[in-house]
C-alpha cells in the first residue's frame, strides 16, 4: 500500500489549534533534551483577543498531514510594527515543526505564498510569533534543555530550511557561566567604585507595585533596545500583558533597577529555569499542574537560571558610567539567584551577534557560548 498522500490545509477550528499544539509531543518524543511547553501558553499566544499582539498584526496557520496523521506544522505572520521598524514588505514566519523533509517544503511553500498575497516581498523566520517570543531556529546546543522561554529545534531543520532558498539573517547567541562561584577582581574594583557613587542607586523590584514597575523596566527596554536589528516596540496593551505573564516568576532579589540622580536608566531581569519546575507536568496545567506548579513558584530550587532582559538607556551606551552599571546589576541579581533559588549557572541571552557591547558583557571570564539560533531570510 503505497503512503497516503501529503496535504497542507489551514487551521479553522478548534481541533485544529488542539493538533496544532499538540504535535510538538509527536516531533520530539523520543528527544531527551525536549521541555514539554505548556499548552495553555501556546493556546494563549496563537489566540486572537489573548494575545494582544493580534492589535496590531495578523497570521495563518496550517497543518500538514499524511492522512489522518499531523506531520507538520507553521504560522505566517504580517505585524504592521515590523514594516514600520524592520521595512515595508518584510512578512515573517514560525512555529515551525516538522516529521519530515517533504512536509517541511509543503509548508514553507504555503506561508511563502500567504506572505506574498499579503503584499510581502521578503520571508524572515522563524518568529514565533515576534520578536519578544521564541526566536530563531536552534543550530548549536541540541544536546542540552532550553532554559524558560527559549526554543529547542531538530537538527535536522537547518538543511530543510536552506534547501528552500533561506540565508542567514542573524545568528543570536547564549552564554553560560558559574555564577554560583564566579568572580573577577577588576570587575568587583569596578562594582565598588559604583557603590560609591552617590548618584548611582540599585535597587531590587516592588512587586507591590509590580504594574508600575513592569512599565518603567520595559519602557527602558523599548529606549535600549530601539537601535537593535529586529526590533519592534511593545505597545502599552503588550507591556500589561508581558507585567502580568511575568509577575508569578519574578523574584525581587533577581529583578534590579539602576537610578541615576533618582532616574531609572537601566535594569535586569533573572528568572529561575521554570522549565526545571515543568518538566513533569507534561504540559498540563489541569487538573492538578496548577497546584504543583504554584506550590513550587513560592520558593523555587533550579539548578539554572536565565537573563532574558537586560537594558540600559541609551545616554548610557558605550560609556564608562555604563559600564559600571551594567556589571553593579549583573552582580547583585546574581547574588540573589544563587540566594534565592540555590541556582549554579545561569545563562544570558540571547544577544544578536552584533551587539558588541552587549556581548563584551556577556563574556565574562569562564563564560561561553551554549546555544547558536539563526534567523534566515528570503527574498520572495
Amino acid at each position: 500500500m503505497e503512503p497516503a498522500a501529503l496535504t497542507i490545509r489551514p487551521v479553522e477550528t478548534k481541533a485544529d489549534r488542539t493538533a496544532f499544539v499538540d504535535l510538538v509531543w509527536q516531533v520530539y518524543a523520543d528527544d531527551p533534551a525536549w521541555v514539554p511547553p505548556l499548552r495553555q501558553e501556546v493556546h494563549g499566544l496563537i489566540t486572537p483577543g489573548r494575545n494582544p499582539w493580534f492589535e496590531h498584526a495578523r497570521a495563518k496557520l496550517w497543518l500538514a498531514e499524511r492522512g489522518r496523521k499531523v506531520v507538520g506544522r507553521i504560522s505566517a505572520q504580517v505585524d504592521e510594527l515590523v514594516q514600520v521598524h524592520m521595512g515595508q514588505g518584510s512578512g515573517q514566519w514560525g512555529m515551525f515543526e516538522s516529521l519530515d523533509a517533504e512536509a517541511a517544503e509543503a509548508l514553507i511553500a504555503a506561508a511563502e505564498q500567504w506572505l506574498r498575497e499579503q503584499g510581502m516581498t521578503r520571508s524572515i523566520g522563524p518568529m514565533s510569533l515576534s520578536i519578544w517570543d521564541e526566536v530563531g531556529l536552534e543550530i548549536s546546543g541540541f544536546e542540552e534543555a532550553p532554559t524558560v522561554m527559549m526554543p529547542h529545534h531538530r537538527p535536522e531543520y537547518a538543511g530543510w530550511v536552506e534547501a528552500a532558498g533561506y540565508a542567514k539573517a542573524r545568528d543570536l547567541l547564549t552564554y553560560e557561566v558559574d555564577i554560583a562561584s564566579w568572580s573577577d577582581p577588576k570587575i568587583d574594583r569596578l562594582i565598588a567604585m559604583g557603590e560609591r557613587n552617590p548618584r548611582i542607586r540599585i535597587r531590587k523590584v516592588d512587586k507591590s507595585r509590580f504594574d508600575e514597575e513592569a512599565r518603567v523596566i520595559l519602557g527602558l527596554l523599548n529606549d535600549a533596545w530601539s537601535e537593535n536589528w529586529g526590533f519592534v516596540p511593545l505597545t502599552e496593551a503588550e507591556i500589561a500583558y508581558a507585567g502580568k505573564k511575568l509577575k508569578p516568576i519574578i523574584y525581587p532579589d533577581m529583578v534590579r533597577v539602576a537610578e541615576l540622580d533618582g532616574e531609572p536608566v537601566g535594569f535586569m531581569i533573572i528568572l529561575p529555569d521554570i522549565n526545571e519546575l515543568t518538566l513533569d507536568l507534561d504540559g498540563n496545567l489541569l487538573p492538578f499542574g496548577w497546584a504543583k506548579l504554584l506550590w513550587r513558584l513560592r520558593k523555587p530550587k533550579t539548578t539554572r537560571a536565565r537573563v532574558p532582559l537586560m537594558g540600559l538607556a541609551r545616554k548610557l551606551h558605550q560609556t564608562r558610567l555604563g559600564t559600571q552599571i551594567a556589571f553593579m546589576l549583573i552582580e547583585l541579581t546574581r547574588r540573589g539567584a544563587v540566594e534565592t533559588c540555590g541556582v549554579t549557572f545561569g545563562e544570558f541571552g540571547w544577544i544578536l551577534e552584533e551587539n558588541k557591547g552587549m556581548l563584551s558583557i556577556a563574556e565574562l571570564p569562564g563564560s561561553s557560548v551554549n546555544h547558536v539560533y539563526r534567523v534566515y531570510e528570503k527574498a520572495l
